[in-house]
């Protein structure tokens, strides 16, 4: 799943032993939040190191635009006037165990909350209410010996590492709920294939996942174009949005995107299904997998999502959001519970209907509900449609997943089957007609709009599947019979036969 080489995840697995047998911290969160605020002290570093040479090479002095300055620093905890230099990777690193863990949890994770202008970016902006959890000075000068063998400026690595520490997080059972794995999250993307004129969202963004997986693929596709400024300025800036109710996530998002070299798109604190949030028509692509399963009040809800589907259901509200924030056009993959697909409600019709009749549903993709292990065993699908307004939808195509590529059980170990690729394949060969040929006997097949009405809009894939029944020959009832009576009757021979070795016996 990433390109990084065992080595560097030996590292990353020592880190993270060290922060569950010597610093103390061991939930999976905060190890992983714990382990970015030291990123974030690292990566400030270097690319002030980094400009100070450039600077050095061509002459120039360096104007203020860096992540430290010079000089001293006030902390506005301690009242204590520091040496800019102490603030620094390089220099504190180098420090005594007891001097450098003072100078880290006091001095330099002070300054790095407070770091909200000049050297602004995603990231800082959720620093303020972040707390400093290491508490042995051994523990962080192993902790930080350990992060400084990894090459930071490499981003493509870097964003690899991060990637395999939210993996580590999912699989430890706790708090991976925030993160959607990552090989769906990339067969999304390629079924939606975003380009440069995209502007992205995904309202409940977790750990940034769909926002990364759609800058790597536009970069992996777009980069001669890219290398424009006009360009470069919208994907860096402008093309990515992402919200989130989780301080501790959107810190963990933000590190990931900075990581994957996107340094200030549009990530923002902010409950997307309320009324603060008032995006309409301003996207051309949503991905997402919104929270299942959670109940808001009417009054919390902002009442344009209610006109839709009245409901306190959040994952009806977000299909409802997500139909309001698109752009005419925009398009939208996002993954929904089974519940979404038959559930028999008013809501439940409505946000259906809306979707089939007044916009274009182009498919349903049921996936098995091992994906989610080993944190939840949720049947979900992923639903593609498009923002028409006027309806549109003809045909929808139905596609029934049955491996990922990895076992469906606890441990989620790589297996050889895999649909994933055939779904991607058949999907962007809808047009060629390849797909109307196909029985519904098959994994994947198309129901037209009129059968979807026959079936009160249920959308479920076993609704439309076509079960073939093996047909068995029986023998004749008299042949059945006659070896019934033959059966009987040596049972019957074998049972004189016992009793008479019995009474043989008896007399003997």
């Amino acid at each position: 799943m990433t390109m990084i080489t065992g080595q560097i995840k030996n590292q990353i697995d020592q880190i993270w032993d060290t922060f569950w047998e010597s610093a103390g911290v061991t939930n999976p969160m905060s190890v992983l939040e714990q382990m970015t605020y030291l990123f974030f002290m690292k990566m400030l570093d270097d690319m002030q190191l980094k400009q100070e040479r450039v600077s050095e090479e061509i002459g120039i002095e360096m104007c203020c635009d860096v992540s430290f300055g010079y000089g001293t620093w006030h902390n506005p905890d301690t009242g204590d006037d520091v040496p800019v230099d102490n603030l620094r990777w390089h220099v504190f690193k180098q420090m005594e165990p007891e001097e450098m863990y003072r100078t880290v949890s006091r001095d330099v994770f002070t300054y790095i909350k407070n770091l909200n202008s000049g050297t602004e970016s995603a990231y800082s902006r959720f620093m303020g209410n972040a707390v400093f959890l290491i508490q042995s000075p051994r523990a962080l000068v192993k902790i930080i010996d350990g992060i400084d063998t990894l090459e930071m400026n490499d981003r493509d690595t870097m964003g690899d590492v991060y990637e395999y520490i939210l993996g580590k997080m999912a699989a430890s059972g706790k708090n991976g709920q925030f993160r959607t794995p990552r090989h769906i999250i990339r067969m999304m993307v390629e079924l939606m294939q975003p380009t440069l004129s995209d502007t992205i969202c995904d309202p409940a963004m977790g750990s940034a996942g769909f926002i990364v997986e759609a800058a790597k693929y536009v970069k992996e596709h777009y980069s001669a174009e890219l290398m424009k400024q006009q360009n470069d300025e919208h994907f860096r800036r402008t093309m990515l949005h992402g919200f989130d109710t989780d301080q501790t996530m959107l810190r963990i998002g933000a590190m990931n995107l900075m990581l994957h070299n996107i340094e200030d798109p549009d990530v923002a604190f902010r409950d997307s299904l309320s009324s603060d949030n008032t995006d309409t028509s301003l996207y051309t692509l949503i991905l997402a997998n919104p929270p299942f399963a959670g109940n808001l009040d009417y009054e919390a809800v902002s009442k344009s999502l209610l006109a839709t589907a009245k409901t306190k259901k959040t994952e009806l509200l977000f299909l409802s959001l997500f139909l309001r924030s698109l752009a005419m056009g925009g398009r939208c993959a996002s993954i929904v519970p089974d519940g979404v697909l038959t559930g028999t409600s008013n809501a439940h019709k409505a946000i259906r209907k809306a979707i089939v009749d007044d916009n274009r549903l182009e498919a349903v993709i049921s996936m098995p509900s091992g994906v989610f292990q080993p944190y939840s065993g949720v049947s979900t699908a992923i639903l593609i449609f498009t923002k028409t307004g006027a309806g549109g939808t003809d045909k929808v195509w139905f596609y029934d997943m049955k491996a990922d590529g990895y076992s469906l059980d606890q441990k989620r170990t790589e297996v050889g089957e895999n649909d994933i690729p055939d779904i991607i394949a058949r999907f962007h060969s809808l047009d060629a007609g390849g797909e109307n040929d196909r029985t519904r006997t098959n994994k994947s097949f198309l129901v037209p709009i009129e059968e979807i009405h026959e079936h009160d809009y249920n959308l479920a894939f076993n609704t439309y599947k076509e079960t073939v029944r093996e047909v068995v020959e029986y023998e004749a009832p008299e042949v059945l019979i006659g070896r019934a009576a033959a059966l009987a009757a040596k049972i019957a021979d074998g049972i004189n036969s016992l009793q008479s070795l019995i009474t043989a016996d008896h007399e003997a």
